[in-house]
C-alpha cells in the first residue's frame, strides 16, 4: 500500500508530473493580489452591499436548481443574458472612480497603505471629538446652521467631489468659520474623513421621506438622505432654533445635548473596548499617583 501511495504521489502530487513552472508560480502570486485588491476595493465602496445582494441572489438560485423550480431557473436564465450589462449600469460611479484613481500618482498610496497614524483602529481621535462637540454647541449658541457628514465605513468620495476640496485637519476654529454666515463656503454640508476636513459646499441627496416633519429645512432633509444611502453620521445645527440633531440610517434624532453627541460620536469612532480600559486604568494610576503625591 505505501509503495502505491508514493507512485499516486509522484504521478500527479509532484510538480514534474504537474508540469508547472516557475512564470506559472508568478502568474498565480499575481493574479491573487490583484484579485484581494478588486476584492478590498469592493468593500471600500458601496458596491460591497450590492455584491453581498448579488451573491443572496446566486445562493437562491442555487437553491432553485437543487429544488428543480424550472420556471425561476428559466426567469434567472434569461435575466442574467444580461447580466454585464446591468453590473456595468449598477457599478458605473464606482468604476469610473477606478478608471480615474488609475491616472493619478497615489495609486501606489491607495493599494499600499503605509499609514500608521491611526491610533488604536479608531476612525477619528478623542480630539477630533472634542473639536467638533465644541464646534457645533458654539454655533447652536448663535443659531448658525451646520451641516457636517463623518464618514464611516462607506466612503463618501462621490459627495466630495461636488464641493470645494480643503483636506485640513479639523478644529473648531476652523468649522466656525466654514459656516459663518455670508461666508463663500458656508452653505452646504462639510465632509469629515479621520481627523480632517476634506471638503465644504458639498451637495447632498434630499430624503424623499414622507414621515419627516413639515417643518423640517432643506439641511435636515439632506442629513436624512445622506444617512440612507450611506453609513456616515450627519450633524445638524438649526439656523431657526439652534437645536442640534443627528441623522443616522435615516433617522432623525433631535433637540441633543452635548453628553448626547458625544457619546454618539463615540460610538462613530469605533475604538476597541480593550484600548478604552487601558486609558480608563492608566488614568486611574495617574490620579492614585497624584494621591500619593499629596
Amino acid at each position: 500500500m505505501q509503495d502505491s501511495l508514493m507512485e499516486f504521489i509522484n504521478k500527479y502530487l509532484t510538480l514534474d508530473s504537474l508540469k508547472i513552472q516557475r512564470t506559472d508560480i508568478v502568474e498565480v502570486l499575481i493574479l491573487s493580489f490583484l484579485i484581494y485588491q478588486v476584492m478590498v476595493w469592493i468593500k471600500k465602496t458601496r458596491a460591497w452591499s450590492v455584491m453581498k445582494g448579488f451573491a443572496l441572489l446566486l445562493v437562491f438560485i442555487f437553491l432553485a436548481w437543487s429544488f428543480r423550480l424550472n420556471t425561476i431557473l428559466w426567469l434567472a436564465k434569461n435575466v442574467f443574458s444580461l447580466g454585464i450589462t446591468a453590473l456595468i449600469i449598477v457599478f458605473q460611479p464606482e468604476l469610473r472612480k477606478a478608471l480615474e484613481q488609475l491616472g493619478q500618482k497615489n495609486v501606489l498610496h491607495s493599494v499600499f497603505d503605509f499609514d500608521s497614524s491611526k491610533e488604536d483602529g479608531a476612525r477619528f481621535s478623542d480630539k477630533t471629538v472634542n473639536e467638533l462637540v465644541k464646534a457645533v454647541f458654539e454655533m447652536a449658541k448663535v443659531k448658525t446652521g451646520a451641516l457636517i457628514v463623518i464618514e464611516k465605513n462607506t466612503p463618501l468620495n462621490e459627495f466630495e467631489r461636488t464641493g470645494i476640496t480643503l483636506d485640513s485637519v479639523l478644529s473648531s476654529q476652523l468649522l466656525i468659520n466654514i459656516f459663518e454666515h455670508n461666508t463663500p463656503l458656508h452653505d452646504g454640508a462639510v465632509i469629515v474623513r479621520e481627523n480632517r476636513i476634506v471638503s465644504a459646499t458639498c451637495y447632498l441627496p434630499l430624503s424623499d421621506n414622507l414621515f419627516l416633519s413639515k417643518e423640517l429645512g432643506t439641511r435636515h432633509r439632506a442629513a436624512v438622505g445622506i444617512s440612507e444611502v450611506t453609513d456616515s453620521l450627519t450633524i445638524v445645527v438649526s439656523e431657526e432654533t439652534g437645536a442640534v440633531s443627528t441623522a443616522i440610517e435615516g433617522k432623525l434624532r433631535r433637540n441633543l445635548t452635548q453628553d448626547e453627541l458625544r457619546s454618539q460620536l463615540v460610538i462613530a469612532q469605533n475604538k476597541s473596548q480593550d484600548t478604552r480600559k487601558f486609558k480608563l486604568w492608566k488614568g486611574r494610576v495617574k490620579k492614585r499617583e497624584k494621591g500619593a503625591d499629596k
